[in-house]
């Protein structure tokens, strides 16, 4: 009988085991039947022993349950991805094989994408930048400034306004300021000699021009690093110093921070900048020739307050306060210190008259006058000799009339002279000291010190 003809009977694959339908002569494992005793001993071989085909298929299908259930069902590796797949066994059994496609579906499927953490940016904190790299912002903010026979330093606080110190300007109205290779005028528009600090603003100022942050005396702490910037000598401009802040003081109603930065003649006005680059001090002196490393500046509170319209008692400068301080000297000497700055700014508003007087005197003198004396720095100084003077007539002008006007401001000057002379000598300014504001003036004059 042809057993592969029969729908009800079927035979066992000799090569997979599989059991197949008796109408079907090829295995799907690719065996075939060649005879019908083949399968005729297929048949009996396989009823003899109808457990045996089983064993193998009850093997395999503990392999694959156990594989199954430890096997962790996440993305694979791109590299695993794409990796080629070996089929898997076909076995009738009725463990469940996982359907190879439908893991290729779900191997394939888009997964979500984790965001990609970028590296942390690190933010230097202003008081941790490198030193070089705070000096370069500092440096185009301050400029150095020739004030009469005075040199000294200045800051930008706005592109068009700048502090300095007091005694650098001195009884200046206007100053002449160099910042790098340009060249500005510039105003004293408020002072105080009290606290030694001044206000000036500048013509045609730079629209571009770098400023400096004002800090506070509050945030100053003593051992903290600070750079002090200024004209050292009053030639070497933009000359930098470190040191630390020694001690906060007060010298009278000033408050002082002291620094070991070196600060030198020229020096004075610059800012002195801590390592958040805020300015916290405007360097003003330093403690004699025989002090190492002892030099003090302007708390930046006071330009605050003169910025906002308030003003320290000009009773004691912070120079008279700290000399009296470091050296012990009497009140006598600090008056004189007082005496010679107020003679100072009594000169200053002399000069500014004398110069109206000279050109009074250019305007005629070339017709007018026929011979005078040489006396002093303004040659109407010779109206003060009798003689000194010797006119002439002119068509144009009634030259004793004008010698007349001439000879009047001249001498309500010399009587103005003559008192703040006599102020300064009963506050014990010395002759010295004197001629040299006066020189610095230009009003040098044998008569003033008869």
């Amino acid at each position: 009988m042809d057993i592969a003809s029969s729908d009800s009977s079927g035979w066992d694959c000799p090569s997979c085991g599989r059991r197949v339908p008796g109408r079907i002569r090829a295995c799907r494992c690719g065996f075939e039947q060649t005879s019908a005793v083949e399968a005729e001993s297929g048949t009996v071989a396989s009823s003899s022993r109808p457990w045996a085909a089983g064993l193998p298929l009850l093997g395999i299908g503990l392999v694959l349950g156990a594989a199954l259930a430890l096997y962790p069902w996440k993305q694979p590796p791109a590299a695993a991805t794409s990796a080629p797949r070996t089929p898997a066994p076909t076995a009738t059994t009725a463990v469940s094989i996982p359907d190879d496609d439908a893991e290729a579906d779900e191997l394939d499927a888009p997964r979500p994408i984790e965001p990609v953490k970028s590296p942390e940016t690190t933010v230097t904190p202003p008081e941790n930048e490198p030193l070089e790299e705070l000096v370069s912002k500092v440096v185009p903010a301050v400029a150095f400034i020739q004030a009469g026979q005075n040199r000294g330093t200045g800051f930008f606080i706005t592109r068009d306004k700048l502090l300095t110190n007091a005694h650098v300007v001195g009884g200046q109205s206007s100053v002449n300021l160099q910042l790098g290779d340009k060249s500005y005028s510039a105003r004293v528009i408020n002072l105080s000699t009290g606290s030694d600090l001044a206000v000036l603003q500048v013509y045609n100022a730079n629209p571009n021009q770098p400023v400096l942050t004002l800090g506070s005396v509050s945030s100053a702490r003593v051992g903290e690093e600070v750079i002090a910037v200024g004209s050292a000598l009053g030639v070497l401009s933009n000359t930098v110093t470190r040191g630390i802040v020694s001690a906060v003081r007060k010298a009278g109603p000033v408050t002082l921070i002291q620094t070991d930065a070196a600060i030198n003649p020229g020096n004075s006005g610059g800012p002195l900048v801590n390592r958040a680059g805020q300015v916290i001090g405007i360097n003003s002196l330093r403690a004699g020739q025989q002090a190492e490393g002892v030099a003090f500046a302007v708390a930046i509170d006071h330009a605050t307050q003169l910025l906002n319209g308030e003003r320290l008692t000009d009773t004691q400068t912070p120079l008279g306060s700290l000399t009296q301080m470091l050296d012990g000297r009497s009140d006598g000497d600090a008056q004189r210190n007082r005496g010679e700055q107020d003679y100072a700014r009594l000169l200053d508003a002399i000069a500014r008259a004398a110069a109206e007087v000279d050109s009074l005197w250019t305007r005629y003198a070339s017709g007018c006058v026929t011979a005078s004396v040489a006396s002093g720095d303004h040659p109407w100084f010779a109206a003060y000799t009798p003689g000194g003077v010797r006119l002439g007539t002119s068509a144009v002008v009634d030259c004793a009339a004008w010698f007349d006007a001439v000879k009047t401001r001249a001498d309500a000057l010399r009587g103005e002279m003559d008192r703040a002379g006599e102020a300064a000598r009963q506050r014990g300014v010395y002759p010295g000291a004197a001629r040299d504001l006066r020189r610095r003036y230009r009003l040098q004059w044998s008569g003033w010190d008869r």
